[in-house]
């Protein structure tokens, strides 16, 4: 895609992201402002509801005080004219008695007990009715009977008189009556006169509350429903009643007191009720009922008692016009992106001519030619970057060159490190990071007997297992950036076959710094290490011989004793098994000797395995501890407790201890202490101090010791502490000298602990 459709296409993208950020913004703001309104007219709908169920409840309940009260005069009258004992009194009578003074019937209740029965009536439905199922009705009958006034809150309460809130009639399921009790003492009975109360429903519906109901769900077309309830009795099971076989749901418990509940969310509007009712604020929920989208608000108002309003809107038709605006605000948001798009492809093309001009030139110096000039000399960013482009083109010219004899300065330099590499006597060869090969030299083939096309793209498998634990510490230290100088090891070569190396390992990295690969140069050293184990066997030898005598004299003594028990045997012919217990033990002493004497000389193939330094310095003070007699040197050995064992080879380690001591002794031809200590350092290792009270070292032999063929001994040859320091180089211990004239020296060998 050229430039010009990029930024056509770029400045198309950031309008329409601008235009997409103006729509939700304005869409969401809309909404908000949309909810707001929403608000201001629930809580005006709820206001309104509130001030018209006060309104229609308080004239109402005038209208059913100014009902009952006449009911009050109606029974006073009643009394007036009926004999006060209930017996005396005839159905007919109360007949009569109802007409006359303007009501629908007349009943006469009597009290047995905790009952209360009606006994006489103008209406026979009503005669042997019991109150005692009544609730409230039968309490408020009670106390009227008692005390001749009702103290329930439910109803209206006048002197000697209480008339209960209007109902469906028990003696007629179908009526809704009003009645009115009057009990003054006087008579043995109450006085119950009632009246048809379906003009009290009918002003709750034809100008009372659900009236204003209907009429607001009428005017406002996003208004589902108005739904108000009782909290007392919401959510509880209804309470019907059976009267003459008729369920009845009783008006003074309806959940429902006015408005339709036709969208049920029974269980969500509960929590929402309780929700509205604990914090006295408005509550808002949406949810899906009957296929539709509500939005339902539940708003608590207190009259006489606390209600919950109900407002369920449909939430579809208020986001209608929202939905419509932003369709419209889309569509015209399209055209201008389509506009803009062909606005800024025109523009582009104008501003990109001299861009062009540029990139021929950069082109044309990508070709390889440096001498087109750009004609554009105006002052902008564009002829600014025209001149820069012409003073890079000569810069690249006269760059070229010089690149152009480094390169070919270069491929010398190659070819004569790739004629150093293949021509040297040592191996190299280099391996990335996951060990396989990727090159070798030709002394590399000759070593290990692997060509090239074999060892490349493999990891050289040549390491033997004992050796496997040390090579893994070399290539951690190198892959931490460290390297690795002449450490001497064996490798296996592809016939199988060990030899010893002298291996130089280090990192390989890129121009960053980070390490990429890791190349080896390995020298053969067997030739060397064969050298050196002839001139160890040699001092082993030398050493061997000289302790001999020693062993002779050792082994001597016990030899007299055994020889006088056996002149004993001839001469007595019989010896006692005391005598035969003494020979035994001088045969095992000197069986030990020689044992000990044996295992030293003889040759042994070196195998490094875990080694106890403390039985290996006790086996020699064993075997030297007849040549320090004679000396008159005394052997002291001080040791640490649970000392731990060290990898090496044993008889190799022998021939360095022996060494030590021999010069020890050697160096106190008037006798004294050579003392051995062995103790652990804090990193673990083993450190052994063999001190002496000989003559000393002076200060400028101190330094020589360990030279080949450096002694002050008229029979010495030189080798013995040079083979020692090589010994311990090799099990990766250190040996240290430290010495005074006539105070003695200490020999201090540290080695590493088994791991």
């Amino acid at each position: 895609m050229s430039i010009k459709k990029k930024l056509s296409f770029w400045i198309s993208i950031i309008v329409a992201v601008i235009l997409a950020l103006s729509l939700f913004i304005s869409y969401f703001s809309s909404k908000a402002e949309v909810q707001s309104s929403l608000e201001q007219q629930v809580n005006s709908i709820a206001k309104q509801i509130s001030l018209t169920i006060a309104a229609s409840e308080s004239a109402r309940q005038s209208m059913e005080d100014s009902i009952g009260e006449k009911l009050r005069i109606v029974a006073i009258a009643a009394k007036e004219q009926l004999d006060p004992d209930i017996d005396k009194v005839k159905n007919e009578q109360l007949v009569e008695l109802s007409r006359k003074l303007g009501v629908d019937h007349i009943t006469l209740w009597k009290r047995f007990d905790d009952d209360v029965i009606a006994l006489k009536s103008s209406d026979p439905n009503e005669i042997n009715l019991s109150s005692k199922t009544w609730d409230y009705w039968h309490r408020a009958f009670l106390q009227l009977f008692e005390n001749h006034n009702v103290t329930i809150p439910e109803g209206q309460k006048l002197e000697n008189f209480w008339s209960g809130p209007f109902n469906f009639s028990t003696s007629d399921p179908k009526q809704i009556r009003k009645w009115g009790d009057y009990y003054d003492g006087t008579t043995n009975y109450m006085i119950n006169p009632y009246v048809n109360a379906q003009v009290l429903l009918d002003f709750d519906n034809s100008i009372g509350t659900n009236s204003i109901v209907n009429k607001i769900i009428a005017d406002q077309q996003d208004i589902l429903e108005i739904t108000g309830f009782d909290p007392q009795f919401f959510g509880k099971s209804p309470i019907i009643k059976m009267k003459k076989g008729i369920p009845v749901y009783n008006l003074d418990v309806r959940d429902i007191p006015f408005g339709q509940y036709t969208y049920k969310d029974q269980e969500n509007d509960s929590v929402n009720i309780q929700k509205a009712l604990d914090s006295g604020m408005t509550v808002t929920a949406k949810s899906t009922i009957m296929g539709k989208q509500v939005m339902k608000t539940f708003i608590p108002i207190t009259i006489d008692k606390t209600y919950v309003i109900c407002i369920s809107f449909d939430h579809q038709s208020i986001l209608k016009p929202l939905k419509r605006q932003l369709l419209m605000q889309s569509v015209i948001s399209l055209c201008l992106v389509l506009v803009t798009m062909f606005a800024s492809y025109f523009i582009a093309g104008f501003m990109l001519r001299g861009l062009n001009q540029i990139l021929n030139k950069v082109n044309a110096i990508a070709a390889g030619n440096f001498g087109k000039i750009i004609t554009i000399r105006s002052n902008d960013e564009l002829g600014l970057l025209a001149s820069r482009i012409d003073t890079m083109g000569d810069n690249l010219h006269s760059y070229t060159t010089q690149l152009q004899d480094t390169a070919e300065e270069l491929r010398n330099t190659k070819q004569y490190l790739e004629s150093f590499v293949n021509h040297t006597s040592d191996a190299i060869h280099v391996a990335d990071l996951a060990g396989h090969v990727i090159q070798v030299n030709k002394a590399f083939e000759i070593m290990y007997g692997w060509n090239e096309e074999e060892a490349l793209g493999r990891p050289l498998d040549n390491v033997p297992s004992d050796y496997l634990s040390s090579h893994h510490e070399l290539e951690a230290t190198v892959l931490r950036g460290g390297s690795v100088t002449d450490f001497e090891t064996v490798r296996y070569t592809k016939s199988n076959q060990l030899i010893d190396l002298s291996i130089t390992i280090s990192p390989i990295r890129d121009e960053l710094g980070a390490i990429i690969a890791i190349a080896t140069i390995s020298r053969n050293i067997t030739s060397r290490k064969q050298t050196e184990e002839i001139i160890r066997r040699s001092e082993k030898l030398s050493v061997v011989g000289q302790i001999a005598a020693g062993v002779a004299h050792e082994v001597r003594n016990p030899l007299t004793t055994l020889r006088g028990f056996v002149q004993l045997q001839q001469q007595t012919g019989s010896l006692t098994p005391s005598h035969l217990e003494v020979m035994l033990g001088e045969l095992d002493q000197i069986n030990m000797i020689v044992s000990e004497f044996l295992v030293f000389a003889k040759p042994q193939a070196t195998h490094y395995q875990p080694v106890n330094v403390l039985t290996l310095v006790g086996d020699i003070m064993m075997l030297l501890d007849s040549e320090a007699k004679m000396s008159n040197v005394q052997l002291a050995l001080l040791a640490e407790a649970e000392l731990p064992e060290v990898i090496g080879e044993a008889n190799q380690l022998k021939q360095v201890f022996v060494n030590i001591m021999k010069n020890g002794i050697e160096s106190m031809p008037g006798g004294g202490v050579l003392s051995i200590q062995l103790e652990k350092n804090r990193s673990g290792s083993i450190v052994l101090q063999f001190i002496d009270q000989g003559c000393g070292i002076a200060e400028d032999d101190l330094i020589r010791l360990g030279e080949p063929f450096f002694t002050k001994k008229a029979s010495g040859n030189g080798l013995g502490l040079m083979v020692s320091q090589q010994i311990i180089a090799a099990h990766k211990g250190a040996i240290v000298f430290r010495s005074e004239l006539g105070q003695g020296t200490c020999v201090e060998i540290t080695l590493p602990r088994q791991v």
